[in-house]
């Protein structure tokens, strides 16, 4: 592919180093590089100096220059001293178990513990996904306890799991998206080894699995690839200092970038990557890092006989990043799709505060259903601008759009981190998920969502620095109280209450309540199986019908409708049909359907 005029950049595949002799270290700016090594078993001893060399023939690269190094033990631990500066870990760790200040240890994956070579992966588009947070999925936030609650997904009918980011960020718990090692995974939840075997676990079972990936900043604790390189641009996003793709130098950043991806999905058996905030990726090349991902993905698909998939989560309302790039897009195989959540969340709970100010009428509703996006060249209060541009429908399958009643930011950036369940009845949590999962997108559901959990997904930290935690507290009342909330209502993200108490309680699925909406879910996810009409990925399979006035909303797939009570008083509803799932059982009245209000019926057509 080095000829190929469409990708410019080196694809420098990653191999990570078996012994000290095959460390390789890009510095292109430095003087004079000195490898650090020492024992695992102290490796805060005096450690064993190394000079480095410029590589032959790649002289940004460096490599050591001894022939007499020390011999090589399981786990040995590395670091890199840069122009006398402080040791620092290897930009490309895998494995970093005393931390991200901490020195860099050789590990490879034993192959040996991969037992899903029968698994041929699965197509994504059209799929039941689960995201999940691996620290608060469990009481004890570990790869291993996750792989124990495997078979409830398995139960509920899910395809893929999509695992929020585990690459190692300081502290002991956090989101994930202050990763600064984007290579490693994260030690507390069991490290690189924990991954493959939850990878494997979930693999045995029929799930694929999607892994959450951040390349558009980096976290304010132990990112030392300045140190290195030019890594970073003057730019800036929300978040810090903006990613070189375009700038001098980002050749080998890109490379980086791509051979990571590459590394997730090949080493670790990853079946799809979900990319973070893509709007904040700040690329002038003529050949955009995510049309060059989209290739090399593709080219690794071919290569290992197996579906691989590119999720990005945007704000841009930009139908290219899914559009096939024989039609001038990227080739992305979904997005995240906001709209549908704020059209479906507004419609049925009322909310109307901040960024849903433009969404709540059924007009609106109706609009994303038929066309994906609400947003598209069409006024954004919310922006002050025109926002968006239309789907080519034609060209563009509903698979493409990834569809939720929640997901961790639209539970965890409300101010206490409330789910939908702490302020809507059963009856209007029934109606959004029989929208998201009846459509003709690709349907995600957020951990805890299906047996509507009482616990909250918060927004939690666990920086060391106190100065860092302060700010960052601090920072969240602010925002919130700016909002019109109560500053002391907000949880303190830093304390260990506000993680604690964002971990699913395992308990509540035997309560009547909750195991009510469990098998509510499970028979929807069944009935969306069971029947072609309602998997279809076309959005010409969908119509619509509402009187808001009397408060019902209908979605036709074909000679199905999900007729949807939205408002609590009981209702006749002019559609004469077959009731086969329900909340609340309803009752026909000539030719008519009567339900009572909060409701939501689904049924044939008669």
């Amino acid at each position: 592919m080095a000829d190929n005029p469409t990708l410019p950049v080196p694809a420098r595949p990653f191999v990570p180093p078996r012994t000290l002799d095959e460390i390789r270290l890009w510095a292109p700016v430095a003087t004079t590089v000195t490898m650090l090594a020492a024992a695992p078993a102290d490796p805060d001893a005096a450690a064993t100096p190394i000079p480095m060399g410029r590589v032959p023939g790649d002289p940004e690269w460096w490599a050591p220059s001894s022939a007499d190094l020390p011999a090589t033990v399981p786990g040995m631990r590395y670091r890199f001293v840069v122009d006398d500066g402080e040791p620092t870990p290897d930009p490309r760790s895998v494995r970093l178990p005393d931390g991200v200040h901490g020195p860099s240890a050789l590990y490879t994956i034993d192959e040996s513990r991969w037992t899903d070579a029968a698994w041929g992966g699965i197509d994504i588009g059209g799929a039941v996904l689960y995201e999940l947070h691996i620290g608060t999925f469990t009481p004890a936030g570990t790869f291993d306890a996750a792989i124990e609650r495997l078979d409830h997904l398995v139960g509920l009918g899910v395809d893929v799991v999509e695992v929020m980011p585990v690459n190692a960020f300081n502290g002991t718990h956090g989101w994930g998206y202050d990763g600064v090692a984007w290579y490693a995974v994260h030690e507390p939840y069991g490290g690189p080894d924990g991954f493959a075997r939850f990878v494997n676990a979930c693999h045995e079972r029929g799930l694929g699995v999607v892994l959450d990936v951040v390349y558009n900043h980096l976290g304010p604790s132990g990112n030392y690839l300045p140190r290195f390189g030019p890594y970073l641009s003057e730019g800036t996003t929300s978040w810090g200092s903006s990613v070189n793709l375009s700038g001098p130098g980002s050749d080998e950043v890109r490379s980086f970038i791509l051979a990571n991806a590459l590394w997730w999905l090949r080493d670790f058996h990853v079946d799809g990557l979900r990319l973070d905030a893509v709007h904040a990726l700040v690329d002038h090349r003529a050949v955009h890092l995510l049309e060059e991902l989209a290739l090399r993905v593709d080219e690794l698909s071919a290569e290992l006989g197996r579906p691989l998939s590119l999720i990005a989560e945007s704000d841009l309302n930009d139908p290219r990043l899914i559009m096939p790039r024989g039609l001038g897009g990227y080739g992305l195989t979904a997005q995240w799709d906001d709209d549908i959540h704020h059209a479906i969340h507004t419609a049925v709970s009322g909310e109307r505060q901040g960024y849903y100010a433009d969404f709540g009428d059924f007009d609106g509703l109706a609009k994303v259903l038929r066309h994906g996006y609400f947003h598209d060249g069409t006024f954004s209060s919310f922006r002050g601008r025109r926002h968006g541009r239309p789907i080519p429908t034609d060209v563009v399958s509903a698979r493409a759009l990834l569809a939720y009643t929640c997901d961790h930011d639209q539970v965890g950036n409300r101010a206490v981190g409330d789910r939908p369940s702490a302020y809507l009845d059963g009856g209007r949590l029934a109606c959004k998920a029989a929208l998201v999962l009846l459509a003709p997108f690709t349907p995600m559901l957020f951990m805890g969502e299906e047996w509507a959990a009482d616990t909250p997904f918060a927004y939690f930290t666990s920086h060391p620095e106190p100065e860092l935690g302060r700010a960052t507290a601090e920072g969240r009342r602010s925002e919130f109280a700016d909002h019109g909330w109560d500053r002391d209502d907000v949880p303190d993200p830093q304390d260990p209450a506000t993680f604690e108490n964002s971990k699913l309680d395992w308990t509540e699925p035997d309560a009547p309540q909750h195991r009510r909406m469990l098998d509510f879910y499970t028979a929807l996810i069944a009935l969306r199986k069971r029947e072609p009409e309602l998997s279809r990925g076309e959005f010409d399979s969908v119509s619509t019908a509402y009187d808001e006035h009397a408060g019902w909303f209908a979605m036709f797939r074909d000679g199905w409708a999900v007729v949807c009570i939205l408002t609590g008083d009981e209702t006749v509803v002019p559609i004469n049909m077959r009731p086969e799932l329900w909340w609340t059982k309803p009752a026909g009245s000539n030719g008519s359907l009567r339900s009572a209000g909060h409701n939501v019926v689904i049924g044939r057509v008669r």
